[in-house]
């Protein structure tokens, strides 16, 4: 085996407190909801900003709700199967994994919805103020996930493999979770925050996000291994694919649609 090849030996626990176990994942999560926080605060500041400072805590919390509630529910319902339908107390058994991108996307499109009719908000607007920051959280998610040793990819002859102890065929493998890390995170956060700063046209930012992720999404699936309870739905498609193409095409439609109307007069509000 070639010597380059990683064998990954990270400890997804960070430290014990007695019976409770408090592992990097929860950590990325944490981490993830702080900047997001103090991203929102910030923003929230400036002159004619869409929500006050302090409604940014308040939208927080519709956030977290949303995020954590819809990716639980949605892995349920997209990758849990038919036990969680025959048992469905196992819902709750959240410390045996399962979070959906997909069902916490819904979670806080519903968040979204709330709390701007809570406050007399546009929804739209809402959700631009909020989504240059949502693949930090990704990021920071997807690094998670590989000190998990979960989530990898197909077997490689890369230099770059990594042998993940949750692997019964100890195999060097794609690090999937880096690839998602950089092109869901980074490579999306780079773009939105460009189109942030050129680009006035409500549902940009939302509209740009749908087809970013769905297509990072897409990409990373072909070399990220299934699900073993779902496995290939055919041939070599995913349920990852199923459901991030899709939000693709959503998110490329609705572009066409807000750049078919004719340029705002004005600029809107800031975000």
């Amino acid at each position: 085996m070639n010597g380059w090849i990683y064998f990954h030996d990270l400890d997804p626990i960070l430290f014990h407190l007695g019976f409770l176990r408090v592992g990097w994942y929860g950590l990325m999560y944490a981490i993830s909801f702080l900047i997001g926080y103090w991203m929102l605060l910030r923003t929230s500041r400036r002159e004619g900003a869409l929500i006050s400072p302090e409604q940014a805590s308040s939208l927080l919390t519709y956030l977290i709700l949303g995020v954590v509630l819809g990716g639980r529910l949605g892995w349920v319902i997209f990758y849990g199967g038919m036990p969680y339908l025959l048992e469905p107390w196992r819902i709750m058994e959240t410390w045996k994994g399962g979070m959906s991108f997909h069902g916490g996307l819904l979670g806080v499109v519903l968040a979204f919805w709330l709390f701007a009719r809570r406050h007399g908000l546009p929804v739209v607007a809402l959700a631009d103020f909020c989504t240059t920051w949502v693949p930090i959280g990704l990021f920071f998610g997807r690094i998670g996930n590989f000190i998990n040793g979960e989530l990898y990819g197909r077997p490689t002859d890369g230099t770059w493999g990594v042998v993940f102890p949750t692997d019964p065929a100890g195999l060097p493998r794609h690090p999937s979770q880096l690839y998602e890390a950089f092109g869901e995170g980074v490579v999306v956060f780079l773009v939105l925050l460009l189109l942030r700063g050129r680009v006035r046209r409500e549902g940009v930012q939302s509209a740009a996000f749908l087809l970013l992720y769905g297509l990072a999404r897409t990409a990373a699936e072909f070399v990220r291994l299934p699900d073993r309870d779902i496995g290939y739905l055919w041939r070599f498609v995913t349920m990852g694919q199923l459901l991030s193409v899709p939000m693709a095409l959503a998110g490329l439609v609705w572009l066409v649609v807000i750049f078919a109307r004719p340029a705002p007069s004005a600029p809107g509000r800031a975000g």
